[in-house]
């Protein structure tokens, strides 16, 4: 049987499907078994952010990804036309890559497309969302995506190294979400690097404004189920080396995520200045205003501000050891 380069029509894919179910493989998410069908999927390389290195240019895989241009760079995938009913898909890859902390520390990493976080999914509400899941980290992994689905599309099965599956599912509700790995030991594949943010958009978009992501995490580099460092978007104390720019009165939503194992909770406290909060993205009204909040593991929401003077200003949570192992960072207000 050929596919090629995993371009398949929808008349294949009913075909391949029937093909599958007769041999009771079940259907949903695909689990594609046989080598040949493996090996042709294997062939394309996934259409990851341009921050990666592409491997089919015969560059080596390096995480190349900085905090500050993930900071703003959304994933919407390619729309795709089937049946009737455009598709939003998304290819994501598992790696296994060296990332450097800092100066002194390097850190086997397991992670997406060649970067930690992996990148920011977006899409809206009642968007059918398909995500091509390559593992080639050398391991088996699996992506588990926080909303509502099937429980086929739940992501607690392993997929072997090697091989693809397909997941497939309505996006909702609207709101902050995130995927990550559900593989035992789920701490320490999170900790590795298998996560990041999957943003629902409602079906009538937010006011406009300057948008950025934030998620914070921990590194177990000696595992003992500890963490010894902290950071905002992948490398700890990045933001304080290279400040955010922002512009001075202009609306900022920031979609903050904690994904820090280990510790129970962590804080997030903006200097000179509040936010308005809007619980796990969930709401299009804000429920209050404050200048710091306290989240548990995995919890996220949308915070908005704005900054009136020029200036820069410290971002950071008030557990003092954690900003101070490399979960800090600076907010650069300029001039409009």
């Amino acid at each position: 049987m050929s596919i090629e380069k995993e371009k398949l029509s929808h008349a294949n894919r009913r075909q391949l499907l029937k093909l599958l179910l007769g041999m009771g493989l079940g259907g949903g998410g695909i689990l594609w078994a046989w080598p040949q069908i493996q090996r042709s999927l294997l062939k394309s390389q996934p259409n990851v952010s341009s921050s990666v290195t592409d491997e089919s240019s015969k560059a080596t895989k390096k995480i190349v990804a900085t905090p500050l241009t993930f900071l703003r760079n959304f994933d919407y995938g390619v729309l795709k036309q089937e049946n009737g009913r455009v598709i939003r898909e998304f290819r994501v890859e598992a790696r296994t890559s060296t990332i450097k902390l800092n100066d002194a520390v390097s850190l086997i990493s397991w992670n997406l497309n060649g970067q930690v976080p992996g990148p920011t999914l977006r899409v809206t509400q009642g968007d059918l969302v398909r995500v091509i899941f390559y593992n080639r980290a050398g391991h088996s992994h699996s992506l588990h995506f926080h909303g509502i689905h099937h429980a086929d599309m739940d992501g607690v099965k392993p997929i072997r190294n090697n091989n693809v599956f397909i997941y497939e599912f309505e996006a909702k509700p609207f709101g902050v979400h995130l995927y990550h790995c559900h593989v035992p030991p789920v701490t320490r594949h999170i900790t590795k690097g298998l996560y990041g943010m999957f943003i629902v958009d409602p079906p009538q978009p937010r006011p406009k404004a300057d948008e950025m992501v934030l998620i914070m995490a921990g590194y177990d580099v000696n595992e003992d189920k500890k963490n010894e460092l902290y950071a905002f978007n992948g490398l700890p104390n990045y933001y304080m080396k290279h400040s955010i720019p922002i512009k001075q009165n202009e609306l900022i939503r920031l979609y903050l995520l904690n994904i820090i194992e280990y510790d129970p909770v962590a804080t997030f406290h903006l200097h000179a200045n509040f936010f308005q909060v809007y619980p796990t993205g969930m709401t299009l009204t804000p429920t209050h205003t404050t200048d710091v909040i306290t989240m548990g593991t995995a919890e996220r929401h949308i915070l908005e501000f704005t900054y009136s003077q020029l200036g820069e200003y410290m971002f950071h949570p008030h557990q003092d050891q954690i900003a101070e192992a490399g979960c800090m960072g600076v907010f650069n207000v300029l001039k409009a």
